[in-house]
């Protein structure tokens, strides 16, 4: 009787497997733990945490045209960095495109989030209301709210899809600002 649960709950395993495998193949988005638990209410979320390692480790061991990757706080199937060339063939991308003043002021949002226009424009130094706007509109950043202080002004953070861009698991990826200059600190010593 005991081999029977046995082999059932093994054969529930590969079929939660090979759900989450179908669900993150269709989804545009990565799907975290939680998104697949409302999917699934019938798996543990063990037993979820457990499938996504395993099919992380076959398509690894594979060796295929994609891979299972932990991004924006989810999983999501990628294709090798070493097939790219022939992906934008296939494409033909239109690359997210940013002028030097929105990567200033995507790197404020990114480091000093939760922030404020006014804040960002005392460390620029200049205007950003349009910046701020392209930024928007590419869903780099996003409204998180209003300050309560007077005039209420509003409050800007990053968003999901600035993580899979800049392919960060969370904004604890970050690289610090030492390593994004180096010869800053050579100066100081």
């Amino acid at each position: 009787m005991a081999s029977v649960c046995i082999q059932d709950k093994r054969a529930f395993m590969e079929d939660v497997k090979n759900i989450i495998e179908s669900l993150l193949f269709v989804s545009s988005d990565p799907l975290s733990v939680d998104q697949l638990k409302k999917l699934l209410p019938e798996a543990e979320t063990l037993e979820i945490r457990r499938a996504l390692e395993a099919l992380e480790q076959e398509h690894r061991q594979k060796n295929g045209g994609f891979v299972l990757h932990e991004v924006a706080g989810g999983y999501q199937f990628r294709t090798r960095p070493e097939y790219k060339q022939w992906i934008e063939r296939l494409f033909e991308p239109q690359p997210t495109r940013l002028s030097r003043a929105a990567m200033e002021t995507l790197a404020i949002v990114a480091y000093h989030q939760p922030v404020l226009r006014s804040e960002i424009e005392h460390i620029r130094g200049v205007n950003s209301g349009n910046t701020i706007r392209i930024l928007l509109e590419k869903k780099l950043i996003r409204v998180l709210g209003r300050r309560e202080i007077p005039g209420r002004p509003l409050v800007y953070g990053t968003t999901k899809k600035f993580l899979e861009i800049f392919d960060l698991k969370d904004l604890k990826d970050l690289p610090a600002p030492q390593e994004i200059n180096p010869g800053q600190d050579k100066n100081n010593t």
